[in-house]
């Protein structure tokens, strides 16, 4: 059911966002989704926060439609198959998705080709998110899979 997915994302954007944070305060990784998001709207750093946590949050919930549709298309659902959804989600995100078409289209986000006497700009994320620390890509791996485990298991009940 639709809203098994509706309830698994906020949920599990919820738990994602919280490891991802706490991984921040324990000084595993420097990465702020929310933040990345939100400068991608606005200068504020204040506002682009709490922009970056509501498009976090509407991309969590859009994010475990598709995982719901994928459930639908293969018939099964589950928190196993719900976590390895949420490894490939981590790697293909950490690999291509941020590495690569974020900086692309961050209007504030330095690339490879940023010359180094232009405007301030945010560092670049690296290839699975290295260049925000070397447990970044554990950390994320890890909050991706228990969004993903989240999702698959309140799809799984929902049906």
């Amino acid at each position: 059911m639709i809203w098994g997915a509706l309830v698994g994302g906020l949920a599990g954007t919820l738990v994602l966002t919280t490891l991802l944070r706490a991984a921040s305060e324990f000084g595993l990784t420097r990465m702020d989704l929310p933040f990345l998001l939100g400068t991608a709207v606005t200068a504020d750093r204040v506002r682009a926060k709490a922009i970056g946590y509501a498009l976090h949050f509407g991309f969590g919930l859009l994010f475990a439609l598709g995982y719901y549709a994928i459930f639908l298309v293969i018939d099964r659902s589950g928190f196993l198959l719900g976590a390895f959804f949420g490894l490939v989600h981590a790697i293909f995100a950490g690999s291509a998705l941020v590495n690569i078409l974020l900086p692309v289209v961050h209007p504030r986000m330095g690339t490879g080709f940023t010359a180094a006497g232009s405007a301030p700009l945010l560092e670049p994320p690296g290839f699975l998110l290295l260049n925000y620390g070397r447990q970044t890509p554990l950390a994320t791996i890890i909050a991706h899979i228990a969004y993903g485990a989240i999702v698959g298991g309140f799809v799984s009940l929902a049906n």
